[in-house]
Formats: C-alpha cells, structure tokens, sequence
C-alpha cells in the first residue's frame, strides 16, 4: 500500500525534511533527496501510522457504539404486570 499526498501536502512535507536537515544536522539536502526520503517513509513506515489510525478509529467507534446501546436502553419503560382485582 502506498499512500498518496496532495501535491500542497507532499511541497510542505519536503520543506520540513530539508529544514530538519539542516537544523539537526548543518547538512543541506535538495527537493530531490527529500522527496526520496518522504516517499520512502511513506511506502515502508507509512502503513504502521496508517494501521494504527485504522485500530483507534475501530476502539472509538466501538465505544460509541457501547454508548449508543446504553442510550437506547435506558428509553425502555417498565412494563408492569396486569393485576386483576376481582
């Protein structure tokens, strides 16, 4: 799987890439070289943040499902047995 950036996205990554270069490190790194390192980042270590994403979107909507079904219960009314008087 590889995920895909808008084209804006992929501009501003690449800057942050070169910036951390160069604020880390004192090196200066081209769009080229930049650009290979995100679309690296993106095909190998991409999909472990993207699977992650998926689980915690999962464990939520499960909680508001619990929630959901707690909300519905507690609209039920007691239903009281008929009593006859004779």
């Amino acid at each position: 799987m590889y995920i895909r950036l808008p084209k804006e996205n992929k501009d501003q990554i690449i800057c942050k890439i070169k910036d951390y270069f160069y604020n880390e490190w004192s090196e200066e790194i081209g769009d080229l070289a930049a650009g290979n390192l995100l679309d690296f980042v993106l095909k190998e270590i991409g999909p472990y943040f993207y699977n992650q994403g998926v689980k915690d979107a999962k464990e939520m909507i499960e909680q508001k499902m619990i929630s959901l079904e707690e909300d519905i219960q507690s609209l039920e009314r007691p239903i009281i047995p008929y009593k006859k008087d004779y």
